[in-house]
């Protein structure tokens, strides 16, 4: 069980990875901006295919913030963000941003959920005994 205070600073790193991937990145994708032709034609990424990533991005990090869901949120994220990370090698741009938000975003959730820790460190995580499996 984690303590009050891991819970609350993995809360406070997943509300500011959610807040950068919806609201910084996310969002931006679906308006026009001054020197956004200019950014997707050195990244090499077509104008019309911004509103699909900017779906992609908002769901995922939705599925994130959501306690019930932020496990898969957090896998269907990384693969977004490897998806980021190669395209900006490819163009040879600044690439390790995408990795910081990914480690920041795995350090909220195993906060939050201990168990991921255990996981991470090759660990079983501790199991609940369920009543109907005493007989079993």
């Amino acid at each position: 069980m984690p303590t009050k205070a891991q819970r609350i600073t993995g809360w406070i790193l997943t509300a500011l990875v959610g807040l950068f991937l919806i609201g910084a990145s996310g969002v931006p994708k679906f308006f026009d901006f001054p020197g956004k032709a200019d950014i997707m034609s050195k990244l090499q990424i077509p104008l019309d295919l911004l509103t699909t990533l900017g779906v992609i991005e908002v769901a995922v990090a939705v599925l994130y913030l959501i306690p019930r869901t932020a496990f898969l949120g957090a896998i269907l994220t990384t693969a977004y963000l490897g998806g980021a990370v190669w395209t900006h090698l490819r163009v040879n741009d600044t690439w390790f941003f995408p990795i910081i938000i990914g480690v920041l975003m795995w350090l909220g959730l195993a906060l939050r959920r201990p168990a991921i820790f255990r996981l991470l460190f090759g660990q079983e995580p501790s199991a609940t005994p369920s009543a109907g499996a005493a007989g079993t």
